[in-house]
């Protein structure tokens, strides 16, 4: 087992992974910007290193800054969190040419699935159903039209290197795909450094649903269920439920056992997920993560699993302690992203929190690092707390997710927790009856 443990990552994902190895016994090190040298990990972590200036670019994403507090402390292992340096390849290998343990997949996984089309490529060739479309890259706009006249309209160019949204444009006719390739490609290289484009179906009502996945150095390979996840505004997630209210135990049985057989063919070590979308009873491959999830305590919830504790177990070498048919879920659970943001122009709102009192009560989590007196800065993402409910089934979930955001209080600062109070209220969501497109034509009606 390791004896420290370097986190590379802030706010609640870091004291997220320091209360797993707190509970592991393990030390752990805090790196942080001078933003956040009041920051709760750095607070409660055995030992803290400032790495640089608030700017994202000179401290979290600095890996000379991150190797040295590894190698000033003595860690033994890095743990990337998610965002920042998680999926970062060449950060995989500089950590290993250190003689430290990375907490996470190869690197040469991560390189793989990092690349859209090869890993679109990778999933066909496991066995994977994926979107219709190119076998690759579009390298003309001739090229195109054929292949969307052969699929068929509309379609949807997207970046190789893309993510968040950025380098996709859905095209409608044959006019717009033109126009769309150089919207596309001139996004992708000033967001990604990369103008690669590769071109697919466009589903007009699927529901965005990944499957968690668990590999160990043996050759042992476990599915933990899906996690629905198609509330998204600008194709960032909402609000994640488990399991999802589409799928039946048959679906999930059959697309968990393809997924796990193919990761195992991979050869995939720790925790990954790949995501899907869902439309008219076919699953449609899209992208791999290969790191913790943001929304990985909702399979918590129903699996009773602490999924950092099997990450950095995994990590050490140990075999899984269980098989898949040790694998049972219990139950429904919900998560709710809260960002710092007006809950209706999603405007940013940092600053001081003048007053904070989480929910509690059985089967309630709050994973936080606000605390009264800290001050949320202004240079990085805006999700400051996730609360996650489980109830014995969907409904008792929603009726005690609903108590739990009236508890809520984060005063000083712009909540989203009022549009979420608004979600759980809707019947369409109440009923289940939501898609990935739902959420953007729910926020334009209550404007109007």
């Amino acid at each position: 087992m390791f004896e420290k443990i370097l986190i590379a990552n802030r706010g609640e994902i870091a004291l997220r992974i320091h209360r797993a190895c707190r509970e592991m016994g393990i030390a752990t090190v805090a790196v942080h910007s001078t933003a956040d040298e009041n920051a709760m990990h750095v607070r409660l972590a055995d030992e803290s290193v400032c790495i640089g200036p608030p700017p994202a670019a000179d401290s979290y994403l600095n890996i000379p800054a991150i190797i040295s507090a590894a190698e000033v402390t003595g860690a033994d292992a890095i743990h990337p969190g998610y965002g920042f340096l998680s999926e970062n390849a060449r950060f995989a290998d500089i950590v290993a040419e250190h003689s430290i343990t990375f907490i996470g997949p190869t690197a040469e996984h991560i390189r793989l699935m990092g690349d859209k089309i090869a890993a679109k490529e990778t999933a066909k060739r496991l066995g994977i159903p994926v979107v219709p479309g190119s076998e690759g890259s579009i390298d003309s706009l001739a090229e195109a039209e054929k292949i969307a006249d052969a699929i068929g309209y509309p379609v949807i160019v997207k970046a190789a290197s893309g993510g968040g949204g950025r380098g996709m444009k859905v095209v409608r006719t044959p006019d717009e795909l033109g126009p769309a390739m150089s919207a596309a490609g001139t996004e992708a290289k000033a967001a990604f450094g990369d103008d690669t484009l590769y071109l697919e179906k466009f589903l007009e009502r699927p529901r965005h649903i990944e499957f968690q996945v668990l590999g160990d150095m043996h050759g042992n390979t476990v599915h933990l269920g899906e996690r629905d996840c198609s509330l998204q505004r600008r194709h960032q997630k909402i609000l994640e439920e488990a399991p999802s209210p589409a799928l039946n135990d048959k679906e999930r049985e059959r697309m968990g056992g393809i997924v796990a057989k193919a990761i195992s063919k991979l050869g995939y070590i720790g925790l990954g997920t790949v995501e899907f979308l869902y439309e008219n009873g076919e699953f449609y491959f899209i992208e791999m993560n290969t790191r913790l999830q943001v929304e990985h305590p909702v399979t918590e919830m129903i699996t009773g699993l602490d999924l950092v504790r099997e990450q950095i177990r995994v990590a050490t070498g140990a075999k899984l302690p269980f098989r898949q048919k040790d694998i049972k879920f219990r139950g429904h659970a919900i998560e709710c992203r809260i960002n710092a943001e007006d809950p209706l122009t999603f405007a940013p709102s940092p600053g001081k929190i003048a007053e904070y009192h989480p929910p509690g009560g059985l089967d309630v989590r709050v994973d936080s690092a606000l605390y009264a007196g800290y001050t949320v800065p202004p240079y990085y993402d805006s999700l400051i707390s996730k609360l996650i409910v489980r109830g014995t089934n969907r409904n008792e979930c929603l009726l005690r997710l609903r108590r739990s955001l009236e508890e809520y209080v984060i005063g000083g600062i712009k909540t989203t927790i009022p549009l979420h109070q608004l979600l759980i209220g809707n019947d369409d969501f109440v009923n289940g009856a939501y898609n990935i497109n739902w959420l953007e034509a729910f926020l334009r009606d209550h404007e109007g």
